[in-house]
């Protein structure tokens, strides 16, 4: 039975699927879904004139859903309509699916360039008419007319891989008597009864057909323009603690788990070292061979100590181990590390600070973390058990904890620590991860930013994995409190405008 299970969730996850139409055979729609088709093609001539009205609100979303989807993915929106959100997203290869004949023809004409398939999402036949893998499936509102969400999200597992978010956008219902008022006054095109779905509703019902929530916002405080006053609303205030529960939208971003790989054989474990001769040895001596191939590159950074003699004598007496020595170019921890990750030749890339506060032997739980699909980006915390007598001051555990709840907030993930120096991640990932860089630029000299806010514009879920912290037993730390605190504040006030307030 686990074969046969394993089988189907790779027949499902394959991502090779032969381009069809759906057949004449389709499930007839039920009598809720036969109205609601009925007065999807009753508006489908009008549509455009409707969304002119509302310009402002669609533009407000579609510029946090082009936050999440990146230009060039190949994606797929179910529930198109006239397909001008999706346009907007400048897919590669871009695919709408709706079930208003009228609607289809529209968008077709509209954009020639997409592609758009007629036909009930919630029929088998018609997603099969679609060619995936897609990098992103999103489904905006039509959450609200299926007659089946679970079942319906659930069949979407064989047009995605591992690399694949579902975006689902649903309004709030406490916005209901308000949007009803503004279809009563002519200022919003007139809707049929939809689900009630809350945030939590949209996560159980992802939980329950396989889909792991990454995570989810809340946004949009004002439709409307209002001389400015919108935009600033919706860009400042709406995602507030408190008054984000007031917005109109809210989004999920989740993955399939029956796509989830453990294809990873081999690992590589980068060690930045500077001044850190006397924790050479005992670094090797204590990283065990968790997968059958690791490889160790240790970055020495222009140390006064001989660390770089120590290393090249480490790597002499340990013949059976693969051990490599670079010099970083440049200076600081993420010179270091990003030049050992571009080197780096395994499938999952893991940082081990060589002051060894962070154990080496805790490694095979970063791997298996991210082997088994638990994680995506394995974070480090050594703010949860208790740590060793003298392995970090007092001040720094009261702004550790504290930037944890406020990069929780900033990334809509949990990080109950975001300086543990060990993070680890598919070099797969690593290099999608490099190549989307310049929507941050070069801002960090830590790395450890770089590398949370990456994996946060990728929309990879992040697992924070408690370590018992011990205190360093040769050298200095190389942390200085109030200088570097200084830089984690301007850390929060860049993150807010990059990630937050778009």
């Amino acid at each position: 039975m686990a074969e046969l299970d394993e089988q189907v969730r790779q027949d499902e996850c394959e991502g090779s699927q032969v381009a069809a139409t759906p057949s004449s055979a389709t499930k007839a729609l039920s009598p809720r879904k036969a109205a609601i088709l009925d007065h999807a093609n009753d508006f489908a001539d009008a549509r455009a004139g409707w969304r002119d009205k509302a310009a402002f609100f669609h533009s407000e979303d579609e510029c946090y859903l082009r936050f999440l989807i990146p230009p060039g993915s190949r994606v797929l929106e179910i529930g198109c309509g006239l397909g001008d959100t999706l346009a907007s997203l400048a897919p590669s290869y871009g695919v709408g699916i709706d079930f208003s004949e009228k609607q289809i023809k529209i968008a077709r004409s509209r954009h020639p360039e997409l592609t758009f398939i007629l036909g009930d999402a919630e029929d088998p036949a018609t997603l099969a008419a679609a060619t995936g893998p897609f990098d992103v499936i999103l489904v905006l509102d039509t959450i609200g007319s299926l007659d089946d969400c679970q079942q319906f999200i659930e069949q979407l597992h064989p047009l995605c891989t591992r690399e694949t978010r579902l975006v689902i956008g649903y309004f709030s219902h406490l916005w209901y008597p308000l949007l009803k008022a503004a279809e009563a006054l002519g200022l919003r095109m007139p809707q049929p009864e939809q689900n009630v779905l809350s945030p939590a509703d949209l996560r159980s019902l992802a939980h329950l057909a396989d889909f792991d929530p990454v995570k989810s916002e809340q946004r949009v405080l004002s439709p409307l323009r209002l001389y400015g006053f919108g935009r600033f609303a919706n860009r400042f205030l709406s995602v507030l603690p408190g008054l984000r529960a007031l917005a109109l939208r809210h989004y999920l971003v989740s993955r399939s788990l029956r796509c989830v790989s453990d294809d990873v054989r081999s690992a590589t474990v980068v060690i930045p070292a500077r001044n850190e001769r006397g924790n050479i040895e005992p670094a090797v001596r204590r990283i065990a061979a968790f997968c059958n191939d690791v490889e160790i590159i240790f970055v020495e950074g222009h140390s006064q100590d001989g660390t770089y003699e120590e290393i090249e004598r480490v790597r002499a007496a340990f013949p059976d181990h693969d051990i490599k020595l670079m010099r970083q170019p440049g200076k600081g921890k993420a010179d270091a590390v990003f030049t050992a990750f571009d080197a780096a030749r395994g499938d999952v890339l893991m940082i081990l600070d060589a002051d060894l506060t962070m154990p080496p032997e805790q490694l095979p739980k970063f791997f298996e973390a991210l082997r088994s699909g638990k994680g995506e980006f394995i974070n480090g915390s050594r703010l949860v058990y208790p740590m060793d007598e003298g392995a970090m001051r007092f001040l720094n555990l009261i702004a550790n904890k504290t930037f944890s709840y406020l990069f929780s907030w900033l990334l809509n993930q949990r990080y109950t620590d975001t300086l543990c120096g060990t993070k680890v991640l598919r070099r797969s990932d690593y290099v999608r991860l490099k190549a989307g860089k310049a929507y941050f630029g070069d801002f960090d000299p830590f790395g450890d930013f770089d590398l949370i806010f990456g994996a946060s514009k990728l929309n990879l879920k992040s697992i924070d994995l408690p370590i018992r912290y011990a205190a360093r037993s040769y050298g200095e730390t190389q942390i200085s409190r109030f200088r570097h605190g200084w830089m984690l504040l301007k850390m929060v006030v860049f993150a807010f405008f990059k990630i937050k307030a778009i």
